[in-house]
């Protein structure tokens, strides 16, 4: 019998055909395919610190694998790890106590928000995001089989939502919204007002919130303020947080959520049919980020000050070229930027031309549903960024005459 060598075409399944990649990641593979090429490419459009995980959270994952932490745990984390954080977060909430059965750990924050998605979220329901908003949300909420809604920022503040803007995008089908600050792209944060507003509207229309705070330790105007500070209950409250950003723990994989615990449970066997637990040395090393709080403190204030520092230095690169709007960052570690002219075309046009010219690499705004912006990521050398924002900056200059 011969046997036919001709290969059969792969068509994907409705589950996953109208998923795009991630813009984000797309940019820095191409970085680093022109890196590979010789070409000295700046890359500003990663979105994690350019910083060492702190000693002392490296320290003790290697004390916990030397310990025996190298085998499976509890779904939902394990037990001391889940503890703290309950602890932490029921420091910011007036209620009853928030208990270590209301808290899943898993592979990451982006995890954690795909879990309450799916479990949320079903075939006709709507969920509203505000926009520009971190891309993933997007996918997340249609992989559930729900409908995303963007609903547009206010330009004047921003770029950030208001009460008002989402009860506008509302119908009787909305049943939940997707809330993140500091922001991604933007770097905007919302003031306890603007939260307040927004958390009273959905407690009135019984929607569920997904809170996404893993930027909140890294702001420049002092401690943003959380939904646990300001939700007047708890019932329809997720949040989502992890180690990612603030502890510089990108590549270690952890991520919570905090919920009822009827939701907590739901996710959790969830999660025991896709990944299980999360890593066993790493749920250890988030131990350490969140329990050795004079270390952790000493090592985000310097992070923090740093990117500070780097944002005060773009902000005055920008201001430098005429006609060019950007929002004022004032947490995170992202610009965002309008780049769109006559002459240079949209976000897309000009993150082409400034890799493929200039040698930086930024994320197009179209990935954030705002085709006339980009996103440029603060969260590289000093040096490397003023160089990367001054070469967009000329870049913008020769498009807009």
């Amino acid at each position: 019998m011969t046997e036919t060598t001709t290969s059969r075409a792969f068509t994907p399944s409705a589950n996953v055909a109208f998923l795009k990649e991630s813009a984000t990641i797309a940019v820095s593979a191409r970085a680093r395919a022109l890196k590979a090429q010789g070409r000295k490419v700046i890359d500003l459009g990663a979105g994690e610190p350019d910083f060492d995980t702190p000693e002392f959270i490296r320290r003790a994952g290697q004390r916990a694998i030397d310990a025996g932490a190298t085998k499976y745990t509890a779904t939902e984390g394990i037990m001391p790890l889940r503890e703290a954080i309950a602890s932490q977060t029921s420091a910011r909430w007036k209620g009853a106590p928030i208990t270590a059965g209301e808290v899943v750990v898993s592979s990451g924050s982006k995890q954690s928000l795909f879990n309450a998605c799916f479990t949320l979220f079903g075939e006709g329901d709507e969920v509203l995001i505000p926009t520009p908003s971190w891309t993933s949300y997007y996918e997340m909420v249609a992989l559930s089989r729900a409908t995303a809604v963007p609903v547009m920022g206010d330009a004047t503040r921003g770029l950030k939502v208001t009460a008002a803007l989402l009860e506008a995008s509302a119908t009787a089908r909305t049943r939940g919204l997707m809330l993140n600050s500091p922001c991604n792209p933007t770097g905007a944060v919302y003031s306890a007002d603007e939260l307040r507003d927004i958390l009273d509207l959905a407690d009135e229309r019984d929607w569920w919130v997904l809170s996404d705070e893993i930027y909140r330790r890294i702001s420049y105007t002092g401690p943003p303020a959380s939904v646990l500070d300001l939700a007047p209950r708890r019932d329809r409250l997720i949040v989502i947080d992890g180690v990612a950003k603030a502890y510089a723990m990108t590549g270690w994989r952890i991520g919570w959520a905090v919920s009822p615990k009827a939701v907590s449970a739901a996710m959790g066997a969830l999660q025991s049919h896709t990944t299980s637990n999360a890593a066993a040395v790493s749920q250890h090393a988030a131990l350490a980020a969140l329990t050795d709080t004079a270390a952790a403190e000493t090592a985000i204030t310097k992070m923090v000050a740093e990117f500070q520092g780097r944002r005060d230095a773009v902000v005055r690169e920008m201001r430098a070229a005429p006609g060019l709007e950007f929002v004022f960052p004032e947490g995170a570690f992202y610009l965002y930027a309008r780049v769109a002219t006559p002459r240079g075309g949209d976000g897309t046009a000009f993150a082409a031309a400034l890799l493929e010219q200039r040698e930086i690499a930024v994320v197009p705004g179209a990935a954030f549903f705002t085709p006339d912006w980009v996103r440029v990521s603060y969260a590289a050398p000093r040096e490397q960024v003023i160089a990367g924002v001054r070469a967009m900056v000329e870049l913008y200059a020769s498009f807009a005459g």
